[in-house]
């Protein structure tokens, strides 16, 4: 099956700098470490290093991924990132996880080894109680494709969908961590911008979460 996106193939994906890197180096101390968990083709840790001067290294599955942080003379190591991670507790001043806690089988253990390893954590994920989502499930009455990125509920990697609400309810479940800042990737669109002023959980498509130990 040539459409599927279940082990990630980085080798002919293009470079392309997603809208919530900028959001996320905003977040980092200047020259701070950081471990970025899921890292892909390194685009997030390279944004890092150049806007913030961050000392980073990264963890990704995707063998392919890992080969091209590599030859660009990264630090990344292979591996899954929900399970005990390689690294000592408080090791890194921040651990960020880009769109990738609904990607992997145990979203709790992944969030509780950032807390453990980091000081500060940042979690962003695309919000699928989006207004688009809820109108496609109500019209159609089938699992929504706009945020699937092409693909169908059974071939695409995105296996935890999750809402704001969700990631809540999850924060709550692993305890000692509070969020301290969200951020939100713009609609493009100045109405939909206002009314995600008002509703985020209807109207806020991807979101970026900065937490810290309690």
């Amino acid at each position: 099956m040539n459409n599927d996106n279940r082990n990630y193939d980085y080798s002919n994906i293009l470079p392309n700098e997603r809208p919530e890197y900028r959001k996320i180096t905003s977040l980092l101390e200047a020259g701070s470490k950081v471990l970025d968990l899921g890292c892909g083709n390194g685009l997030l840790i390279e944004a890092m290093q150049r806007e913030k001067q961050c000392r980073c290294q990264g963890m990704e599955l995707s063998e392919t991924g890992v080969n091209i942080c590599q030859q660009k003379g990264l630090q990344v190591t292979r591996g899954r990132i929900d399970e005990t991670l390689p690294y000592g507790d408080d090791e890194f001043d921040t651990a960020v996880c880009n769109v990738t806690i609904q990607m992997v089988m145990y979203p709790e253990k992944l969030l509780a080894e950032m807390k453990r390893v980091s000081r500060r954590q940042i979690v962003s994920f695309p919000n699928f109680a989006y207004f688009t989502n809820r109108l496609d499930m109500l019209v159609n009455g089938r699992m929504p494709t706009r945020m699937l990125f092409g693909y169908t509920w059974y071939n695409t990697g995105h296996i935890h969908q999750l809402s704001l609400r969700d990631f809540d309810d999850l924060l709550r479940q692993v305890g000692g961590v509070q969020i301290k800042r969200k951020l939100y990737v713009s609609a493009g669109f100045k109405v939909l911008d206002a009314l995600g002023g008002l509703f985020p959980g209807w109207f806020r498509k991807t979101v970026i979460l900065e937490m810290a130990k309690e």
